[in-house]
């Protein structure tokens, strides 16, 4: 979630809340009425257990049988997926009465897409994750569960980071607690940066990347210059914290700014380090390009840190997000958190926050974070022996905690997978096509702020 490893996820378009409940069969008409009543059903809302749904087929294995069973569709794939299915097996061999099987959907797109098949057949997981606030869309419709009546003096939401605690409450209610959580960094070639006399500690505003940049350039990679940076399609979690970085924001409230000077600024600053300057270029797969040395910089996630460390023949550097007027800058958080799927039995949604509980142990959240890089949402995982010898080993992860000082629920046009992805299609033109900035924000504001538009009743309830 690139984002490293999240970002693939934002590269195809997934269900507005408007279109969500339409296929659902509430339509236009059902709208306004979404919140009191389930997709395909008529019970309140407030009741966690809902008749007529079931949950959707897997296998479970043999040694299990018996169990209260519960299922996880996981965003994940490769190491992520695997760090998953570790932790699975270690809460599955804890304990006789439960166990928790996950399966792989591929990407949080394919997964929303998925999921929203689900509630129309009826048919539906046990626990989901959505990135930052998209999970708002599924509570407008209905489909989570309340978890407030499970939490205790030992496990609760004061165990986590406060940074992303507020970002799974909705009018009062959580519905979300982290558990994936992240947010951008910026990588770059610390081998390289040493060897041309740069500073160790990598560029720490724009300005500065551009004055490193024609050192790098001079570094020939099969008969071409090395790239100082690389771009991609996908890059608007990353375009919210250079917006803020050059004094703008996507939105202020439900009022779309991202064509206003700043938002300009920032834009054609890029466009012109890309096309006039030829410092960098929009890459199929910017991680890619970076590890195999061919870019000398990229963004990505704190969950990219691993996999870059692993896959890179270079020492690694791992900084804050570039600042510009603003520096450091503020990062959008990232990632995402365990909702609890509104379903036929109380006792698999008890199941589920037992394993929630089990995740929010100190140790797990601990190893959690040492083999994906998301960062140790429990606060008391920072003070684990796994936690401090990680940091002692590869100090970038200590970076990824510094920053999060800096980190913020990103701007509400973010809080919509269809407005995310109308911001990184038009970030793509100007990287990849050349496009003037100016004209492409005017472009994209309107369609931004009929999201806002559409969406606002409902977010200003949800806000309470």
């Amino acid at each position: 979630m690139s984002r490293s490893l999240l970002t693939p996820s934002r590269r195809l378009a997934t269900p507005s809340r408007r279109s969500l409940l339409a296929g659902l069969g509430l339509g236009a008409v059902g709208l306004g009425a979404a919140a009191c009543g389930a997709p395909g059903g008529s019970d309140d809302a407030s009741d966690p257990v809902r008749d007529g749904f079931s949950q959707a087929d897997m296998e479970v294995p043999a040694k299990y049988k018996g169990r209260t069973a519960i299922l996880f569709w996981a965003p994940f794939t490769g190491n992520l997926y695997a760090e998953v299915q570790k932790l699975f097996t270690k809460f599955n061999e804890s304990q006789d009465d439960i166990v928790a099987i996950s399966e792989s959907q591929g990407s949080y797109a394919d997964l929303n897409q998925k999921f929203t098949a689900s509630l129309q057949a009826k048919a539906v997981p046990d626990i989901v994750c959505f990135p930052e606030m998209q999970w708002l869309q599924f509570y407008f419709s209905s489909a989570l569960a309340p978890l407030d009546d499970y939490f205790d003096d030992d496990w609760n939401l004061d165990v986590y980071l406060p940074n992303y605690i507020n970002e799974g409450k909705a009018a009062g209610s959580t519905y979300v607690v982290p558990f994936a959580r992240s947010n951008p960094l910026y990588y770059y070639n610390k081998t390289l940066y040493k060897k041309l006399g740069l500073p160790e500690e990598g560029p720490k505003t724009w300005d500065e990347l551009a004055e490193f940049a024609p050192e790098i350039t001079k570094v020939q990679v099969d008969g071409k210059p090395m790239a100082a940076l690389t771009f991609s399609a996908a890059d608007e979690w990353f375009g919210q914290a250079d917006i803020w970085a050059f004094g703008g924001q996507n939105a202020k409230d439900f009022e779309v700014t991202i064509n206003q000077d700043p938002g300009v600024e920032w834009l054609e600053w890029q466009r012109k380090f890309i096309h006039e300057d030829k410092f960098a270029y929009m890459a199929k797969a910017s991680g890619t390009d970076f590890t195999t040395g061919i870019s000398a910089g990229t963004r990505g996630s704190t969950a990219s840190l691993r996999g870059f460390t692993d896959e890179a023949d270079f020492e690694v550097g791992a900084a804050f997000m570039l600042g510009q007027v603003n520096a450091p800058t503020k990062v959008p958080t990232g990632g995402s958190g365990l909702s609890i799927v509104r379903s036929d039995s109380k006792d698999r949604q008890d199941a589920c926050a037992e394993l929630f509980r089990f995740l929010a142990e100190p140790e797990n959240s601990a190893q959690w974070h040492k083999g994906s890089g998301y960062v140790p949402i429990v606060k008391a995982a920072q003070d684990t022996k796994i936690v401090k010898d990680l940091v002692k080993e590869d100090p970038n992860f200590k970076v990824a905690l510094d920053q999060l000082e800096n980190a913020h629920t990103a701007d509400r046009t973010n809080w919509f997978q269809g407005a995310v992805t109308e911001i990184a299609a038009a970030m793509a033109q100007v990287y990849g096509d050349n496009k003037e900035a100016k004209p492409v924000l005017d472009a994209l504001a309107p369609k931004l702020q009929e999201v806002l538009d559409d969406n606002r009743e409902d977010i200003e309830k949800v806000l309470g």
